[in-house]
């Protein structure tokens, strides 16, 4: 079930959010199982084929006591299970937190998890949510995640509801030909010394929804439109950075 969330900023922007569905989460959940599966399959065949080229370790290692090969077979055990904890839990945090709060899945589902209020998630964020993953992949495969994420009116797991994050989808950013055609329909601004009434309502209109965008892509747009007026305005507001400049017009 898809809906929306509307959030507003300490500046009092308001813009919204679209929540990702059940739906679009379990099926990104179900790639990234499967990007899993895949890493733990080329692990196992890379340690086989190591294994395959060291020499029979009777021939060159002693027997031992039964001691020591009970505690040679616990610390491999050990290893496995720390090693598949790492590629199934482990791999959401690292990629979660390193990448835009995407996943493999998550990016081709395009959704995103973020902090409540639209912030970026952060590595401890990340680690809560899917630290409390194990519980839920453990009992029914996710059953009650999906449950709890359809009860919640912002589609939060037990993950979220502990981490504070929401799961959204991204949103498309805006080509300046774009906000060119909407502003058309907004009211009229006045022109100024440095700009006309339709460059003003495109600046405008970006400033008040550059929250939407992610960092990269807001410092692309307000480049493109802050080269568009630069060499109008005098030489002092000239050296002011993009979005500075643009707040000034």
């Amino acid at each position: 079930m898809d809906r929306t969330l509307e959030v507003r900023t300490p500046e009092s922007i308001a813009f919204s959010y679209e929540l990702a569905g059940v739906g679009s989460r379990f099926l990104a959940v179900v790639v990234d199982l499967i990007v899993q599966v895949v890493i733990l399959l080329l692990l196992l065949w890379g340690f086989l084929a190591g294994v395959a080229h060291v020499p029979a370790i009777g021939a060159v290692i002693p027997k031992t006591s039964a001691g020591s090969d009970r505690l040679a077979s616990s610390l491999v055990s050990a290893l496995i299970v720390a090693i598949v904890f790492i590629i199934f839990f482990g791999y959401f945090i690292l990629f979660e937190a390193l990448w835009n709060g995407q996943t493999p899945g998550k990016k081709l589902l395009g959704i995103r998890v973020v902090r409540d209020g639209g912030y970026p998630v952060d590595f401890m964020a990340s680690m809560v949510r899917n630290l409390i993953r194990v519980g839920e992949a453990i009992l029914g495969f996710y059953a009650i995640s999906a449950v709890v994420a359809v009860l919640s009116p912002q589609n939060k797991r037990v993950g979220d509801l502990a981490a504070g994050t929401i799961v959204v989808r991204d949103s498309r950013m805006d080509s300046p030909q774009d906000m060119l055609r909407e502003a058309r329909a907004e009211p009229v601004y006045a022109a100024t010394a440095y700009v006309s009434g339709e460059e003003r309502a495109i600046i405008r209109r970006f400033l008040d929804r550059r929250s939407d965008f992610v960092a990269e892509r807001r410092a692309e747009l307000a480049h493109q439109l802050a080269d568009r007026v630069r060499p109008r305005v005098s030489q002092e507001m000239q050296r002011l950075d993009d979005e500075d400049l643009l707040e000034r017009l």
